[in-house]
């Protein structure tokens, strides 16, 4: 088993950043690969990013050069910096771990962007 704690939203004006945090821990193997989705009212969840444990990251097209997936394998946490911030980053942000056959995600932390 797997928990995941997130930290980091919040409220921020567009042009703003946020940091986002998710620390895994639990029984974690070192092949896995952690990330970040979101999902705005009314809208399917979304991959944002991807990173593995070996450091190959994958980014959806709309955030790419706006948001960096970095990871911290000695601590088992995943970061995800988010610049230039626009209202239609309002979501929900949930951190993902993957390992195995096993897919285990976070409780979610809400990032708010007003114009």
């Amino acid at each position: 088993q797997v928990r995941l704690v997130e930290s980091g939203g919040g409220l921020v004006q567009a042009g703003g950043s946020l940091r986002l945090s998710c620390a895994a821990s639990g029984s974690i193997f070192s092949i896995n690969r952690m990330g970040w989705y979101r999902q705005a009212p009314g809208k399917q969840r979304e991959l944002v990013a991807t990173i593995t444990s070996g450091g190959t990251t994958d980014y959806a097209d709309s955030m790419k050069g706006r948001f960096t997936i970095s990871r911290d394998n000695a601590k088992n946490t995943v970061y995800l910096q988010m610049n230039s911030l626009k209202p239609g980053d309002t979501a929900v942000y949930y951190c993902n771990f993957v390992q195995y056959i096993y897919n285990y995600w976070g409780q979610g932390t809400q990032v708010t962007v007003s114009s």
